[in-house]
């Protein structure tokens, strides 16, 4: 049951019911801390600490967040298209490798102000086809998206495996891992940038990929409610039907759907690989397909939604890496445990609590509505 047809006003849909799950998993998430006999206080104010109390701190958060807004981004234009998109860690990883034979094949004789926007495209265009397969499959062959994205996962790392064993990986290296990327082929650091500009920062993996990031979430915004493409995209999600009686043809919109989904997945592989690795490696993405789904459930599927809830997900990470060493007796399990809590409360039950916002809405309404009939009932009366 959504919350629309609780007849809930889209403000306490997008706001009040979000800060509610959020306070709720806070809350569970302090009693587990003192089940462990650790203070919830002093766990949440080392958190916030770590996140955002320095530069450093706020660096990494900002690029944490810059991976999640991609797959949050990609698993809510799937849905919009009627999909459940949840091969994000795949299509990433895709992403990645196609950046990464790009830069190493061209990275040493092309400029950076080539190089990059050729990497982007390449890494767009591999999480694109990585995707548009199952979309394929289920738009003419019938096969559920949730099956085939999951299986594709694990062709995906296979994949990566295969190539940096048998392919990539330099002579006589031990490490599972290519070659150094050329250094046309690297995405500014944004430490780097400010030390140009004069201006001193202390160094960490945030880059440019975080602009990338925001022109992903505008382009979005503009494509679903803005484009006639968008309108007909969430139009077959809506009601494929319907969209077919009005002279659409669905399954090309399912194929659309996740294409380009796959290809804001890919973008992953940018802030990953060139801008933070310099090289392709084993497991870059590191579950940040699977954390794209609670993010864009708790964002609504909206991007400026998604932007708020992968800020969440950016302090829950780097300032839980700064709980595990700074608290006493909370183990980097303990802040996974952690996270878990926050993701099921304020992202997979987020309607659990919708029943009772919509009864309370409901109520005041009508008492709004008797109180005014009753002023205007006396008002007659008086006159």
């Amino acid at each position: 049951m959504s919350s629309q047809a609780l007849q809930m006003p889209r403000w306490m849909d997008l706001v009040l019911l979000p800060l509610w799950n959020l306070l709720i998993a806070l809350l569970v998430a302090g009693g587990v801390v003192l089940l462990i006999g650790a203070s919830p206080v002093q766990a949440l104010s080392v958190l916030l600490e770590g996140a955002l109390g320095s530069a450093r701190g706020l660096g990494y958060t900002l690029y944490y967040t810059t991976t999640f807004i991609f797959t949050g981004l990609a698993v809510a234009v799937a849905f919009h298209g009627g999909l459940f998109n949840i091969g994000g860690e795949g299509q990433a990883t895709l992403g990645g490798v196609g950046a990464a034979l790009l830069s190493l094949w061209l990275g040493p004789r092309l400029p950076a102000v080539v190089m990059l926007p050729l990497a982007v495209l390449a890494a767009a265009a591999f999480g694109m086809l990585w995707a548009a397969v199952p979309g394929y499959l289920q738009a003419w062959r019938g096969s559920h998206v949730v099956i085939t994205t999951i299986m594709f996962n694990f062709l995906a790392a296979s994949l990566n495996a295969y190539l940096l064993v048998n392919w990539l990986r330099p002579a006589g290296s031990m490490s599972v891992e290519s070659s150094d990327f050329a250094e046309s082929a690297r995405m500014p650091a944004i430490h780097e940038l400010a030390a140009k500009l004069g201006w001193e920062m202390p160094s960490s993996p945030l880059n440019l990929s975080i602009v990338l990031a925001v022109l992903a979430c505008v382009f979005v915004w503009w494509f679903l409610w803005k484009s006639r493409a968008g309108y007909v995209l969430r139009a077959v999600g809506a009601n494929p039907n319907a969209a077919h009686y009005a002279g659409i043809r669905p399954r090309w919109q399912v194929l659309a759907a996740m294409g380009l989904s796959g290809a804001l997945a890919g973008l992953v592989g940018i802030n990953e690989i060139a801008g933070v690795q310099g090289k392709l490696t084993l497991d870059f993405v590191a579950g940040a397909g699977f954390t794209g789904i609670a993010v864009a459930l708790m964002g609504r599927n909206h991007p400026v939604g998604i932007v708020l809830a992968s800020l969440l997900f950016g302090v829950l990470y780097q300032g839980g890496v700064e709980v595990s060493f700074e608290v006493p007796g909370f183990s980097r399990e303990m802040v996974v445990t952690v996270q878990g809590l926050i993701v099921l409360f304020a992202g997979a039950m987020a309607m659990v609590s919708a029943p009772m916002f919509a009864r309370l809405y409901t109520g005041l309404s009508r008492r709004a509505r008797v109180s005014a009939a009753t002023g205007k009932g006396e008002g007659k009366t008086h006159g």
